[in-house]
């Protein structure tokens, strides 16, 4: 089947279907969706009478190409984090169909318009054409900019799939989607610092800089287009529309080219994995160059597993970029808030911190392994230790480099040996308590889940690890804290920088402290820990 218009209504059917399908097979499934197919219609109906009411303002056409532009970004990345969103639109399911990609992109672009969120993008396209539409050509004008806006934003999204489907159906891809969290929290930080912008004193006319280089990038150039219409900006307008136009052409050849590719290349499960000559991984030239630089013992060998772990582990490769992350964007965020201090910058040191907790349970049902070579509490001083090594590799240098910039972005370069000194004596205070709360408060994290990061029944087992560790790690960063308000109290502001090295010192001592005092628990403790990090 190669004609274009009988293979679309098939796709078409099949989505339907698929769809009608779905909702049939449990009460809850069909719940949850009618359930999100409201409250996304009621959001989508709340921001078109926005939209409306934006009519006749002198700014409406800075925030709907704007808005145009962030709706395109969504549905490029979605699919990154979302890459089971939607099976139906697999590519890799027609392989072995006899299909031509050109009649394959039309009848796969025309069934991705179906859904919810096709049609909450479609609702604010409409809005945005309304608020800047004005007579009779600007809403004709309107209706080819709403068809361009919607295949392009659809377009873009299937392409970038298509050219990523092979990542995003590997380990890896379940890796990226794990990190969703991140994208969305930091989305909502820049949501957040936009939203601030706009209810300051210049309102929306702060958005007319950032409009006047988007109106001509596709999508926002062919919703801009509509404005230029009703402004008798006629050449203008067209250009913009010819350069949507043609990027769409650009996106549909992309991804023809994409699915050619796709369906018709090898993939790895078809080539040979190991190559002549292939350095052998138990030889010493087959170990990493990081390997060798790390002692050939205990300390060493746990200091690695720790790493790969964090770089393997979904789960613990979430969490450690999450926190790395976030603990970067805080200074910045309360510094383009106008309530930026360098000791934000302790947020690094906190979050970073914090992995250091339920450090067995991140092992999962694999920690059984390490409970063999546990027989003592010297060697489970050695195991803390390594994993504390581990994250302290990464962790020094991390906050160094997130109080250097926060003072470097806040050009308060005399608060910075402070500031370090107390983030890396909150750090070593972390890893301490971290240790000890590892020994006495371990959870099993589910590996069947990619949300859940506690077992069903130790919840609460996790918010006390979690609570009594953060606040008994704040408590222990008591002394220097005080040092730091006298120092500040008593005008002795030549002399603190002395606050670095103490808070360095402070931080290995106590850190060390909490390792030889969660050392003994460990061994003591390891039939219970064993049995609660396996649970589930």
């Amino acid at each position: 089947m190669t004609a274009t218009g009988p293979l679309t209504a098939l796709f078409v059917q099949l989505k339907l279907s698929l769809l009608r399908n779905g909702l049939r097979q449990s009460a809850g499934r069909r719940a949850a969706y009618i359930t999100s197919v409201v409250l996304t219609l009621l959001f989508a109906a709340f921001h078109l009478l926005g939209l409306i009411l934006l009519r006749g303002n002198d700014h409406a056409a800075a925030l709907v190409t704007l808005l145009a532009a962030v709706f395109a970004l969504g549905w490029a990345v979605m699919p990154l984090f979302f890459p089971g969103g939607d099976e139906t639109l697999d590519p890799t399911r027609l392989v072995m169909l006899p299909l031509r990609p050109r009649p394959l992109v039309v009848a796969l672009l025309v069934s991705s318009l179906i859904g919810v969120g096709p049609l909450f993008t479609l609702t604010l396209m409409v809005g945005s054409v309304i608020a800047v539409a004005h007579g009779a050509a600007a809403a004709a004008a309107g209706v080819l900019a709403v068809v361009l806006a919607m295949l392009l934003c659809v377009a873009l999204s299937r392409a970038v799939a298509t050219a990523n489907n092979r990542l995003l159906t590997s380990r890896r891809g379940r890796d990226l989607a794990l990190l969703s969290g991140l994208f969305v929290a930091v989305g909502a930080q820049l949501v957040n610092i936009g939203v601030g912008k706009l209810s300051g004193q210049d309102g929306l006319a702060s958005l007319e800089p950032l409009a006047d280089v988007l109106r001509w990038v596709p999508p926002g150039a062919a919703i801009d287009a509509v404005q230029g219409v009703g402004d008798g900006a006629y050449g203008t307008a067209a250009a913009q529309l010819a350069l949507s136009a043609g990027l769409l052409v650009l996106l549909l050849w992309w991804w023809q080219r994409g699915l050619t590719h796709l369906m018709t290349a090898p993939d790895s499960s078809t080539v040979q994995a190991a190559e002549p000559g292939r350095k052998r991984p138990g030889s010493a030239a087959g170990r990493p160059a990081f390997r060798r630089l790390l002692p050939d013992d205990r300390t060493g060998t746990v200091v690695l597993r720790t790493l790969r772990y964090a770089w393997r582990d979904p789960k613990t490769k979430s969490a450690w970029v999450t926190s790395l992350a976030i603990g970067l964007l805080l200074p910045v965020v309360t510094s383009v808030q106008g309530a930026g201090s360098v000791y934000s910058s302790c947020w690094a040191a906190g979050l970073l911190g914090m992995q250091m907790y339920n450090q067995f349970g991140q092992d999962s049902s694999a920690f059984w392994m390490v409970a063999q070579t546990i027989s003592t509490p010297r060697e489970a001083y050695l195991e803390l230790r390594g994993r504390a090594l581990a994250l302290s590799l990464i962790g020094v240098p991390y906050v160094t480099l997130v109080v250097l910039g926060a003072a470097a972005l806040m050009d308060d370069w005399a608060a910075a040996p402070e500031a370090l000194g107390l983030a890396l004596a909150l750090f070593g205070s972390l890893v301490a308590t971290g240790a000890l709360a590892s020994a006495l408060y371990p959870y099993s994290i589910p590996q069947d889940s990619g949300y859940k990061n506690v077992a069903p029944g130790q919840v609460g087992l996790a918010w006390r690890s979690i609570l009594a560790g953060m606040f008994t790690g704040v408590a222990l960063c008591a002394p220097l804290l005080a040092v730091t308000i006298w120092m500040h109290e008593s005008g002795a502001h030549d002399r603190l920088w002395l606050l670095l090295p103490l808070g360095t010192a402070y931080g290995a001592g106590v850190a060390l402290g909490g390792l030889r005092l969660a050392a003994p628990r460990t061994a003591a403790r390891l039939p219970e820990i064993l049995a609660a990090v396996s649970k589930g």
